[in-house]
């Protein structure tokens, strides 16, 4: 398609650009005529002749006729005008990776500095910058999952994402992991093309479903890599209580909860799809064996076209609205006082 003539992006709000003037004088017509017949009602027409003396049909219809064309700049405006052309630059070809985090209570855990949640996230950002082609997005759950950044080549738009997610962004307590995979596939295009997630968690799902859910998202082309964050001897979690204070995390017996990897549980998430476990590691070196996996699976090649885009000119339009309305109510329905000059 060629952009540099001038064109319309949403076309179908033109009817508002047409229809709407008709409507309104239409209402502006009726409005004249129920004034008038107000008017004849309560007085003679001689003494309304007198009594709308000072009014100014002229500018009335001047002003009408300026609300007209307002309402047909606000359908313009709506329709985005377009003329000229810009190009958006190709992006080179990989994985659409889907990041899966664990962002529970149980994340918070110092086994790894400065803790579980803040060295995956940053095991995360070490990738996307230093091995980042394809597209990214990101998942975060707890109790329940919710998608946090689509699939997308916006780098700075992900890493915003991704720096923005604590242990309150889910504000549902618990580790669902089965929840988590079915939104992570929710996020990915359904294609035939092979589908990744990875999944950075300390494995403890408390709902029991991550195996179950994986072999059936194996059938459905996807594969899971599963990245333990923890150690297997764990820690405890400290929150912040009502004091505002930090303190060790109980159960509901009052015991402190110790937290620790469950890494026979990710492994048989990753192998249930033909993927693989690794464990994140002090430093996030497992992300960096998991993308030599990566590397290891048929992967789109190459560099995606350039695409075109028209220019947006909706301001012109809305600029001319603006000034209409301006115009307006500045325009007054009264006739200008002659003035009389006595000559002596």
């Amino acid at each position: 398609m060629t952009f540099t003539h001038p064109h319309f992006a949403e076309p179908h709000w033109l009817w508002l650009a047409f229809l709407g003037p008709v409507a309104l004088a239409a209402l502006q017509v009726y409005s004249g005529w129920a004034r008038r017949r107000q008017l004849a009602q309560i007085a003679a027409p001689h003494f309304v002749a007198e009594l709308t003396r000072s009014h100014s049909p002229l500018r009335r219809a001047l002003k009408n006729g300026l609300l007209l064309f307002a309402v047909a700049g606000v359908g313009l405006t709506l329709a985005r005008p377009q003329w000229g052309e810009q190009a958006a630059p190709g992006h080179m070809l990989g994985h659409d990776i889907v990041f899966v985090l664990d962002c529970s209570r149980s994340m918070l855990a110092t086994d790894v500095t400065p803790s579980r949640l803040q060295r995956a996230k940053l095991a995360i950002l070490d990738f996307m910058h230093r091995h980042g082609r394809g597209r990214l997005g990101l998942v975060a759950f707890a109790g329940q999952a919710f998608l946090q950044c689509p699939l997308t080549f916006d780098y700075g738009a992900f890493e915003e994402t991704l720096l923005a997610v604590d242990d309150k962004t889910i504000p549902i307590p618990g580790t669902d992991i089965g929840g988590a995979l079915e939104e992570g596939f929710r996020a990915m295009e359904k294609s035939e093309r092979q589908k990744l997630l990875v999944v950075l968690t300390d494995g403890e799902d408390l709902e029991k479903s991550g195996v179950r859910v994986a072999e059936k998202l194996a059938k459905q082309n996807v594969v899971i890599f599963t990245i333990g964050v923890g150690t297997a001897a764990g820690s405890e979690i400290q929150v912040l209580n009502e004091q505002g204070r930090l303190d060790l995390l109980r159960d509901n017996k009052g015991q402190v909860v110790r937290s620790r990897l469950d890494e026979p549980t990710l492994r048989a998430i990753a192998q249930a799809t033909h993927g693989a476990y690794y464990p994140l590691g002090p430093l996030g070196e497992g992300l960096g064996k998991a993308r030599l996996a990566f590397e290891s699976l048929k992967a789109p090649a190459g560099v995606s076209p350039a695409r075109k885009f028209g220019v947006d000119r909706f301001h012109v339009p809305l600029a001319a609205v603006l000034l209409v309305l301006v115009t307006e109510s500045l325009i007054g329905t009264r006739r200008r006082k002659e003035q009389r000059i006595n000559v002596a």
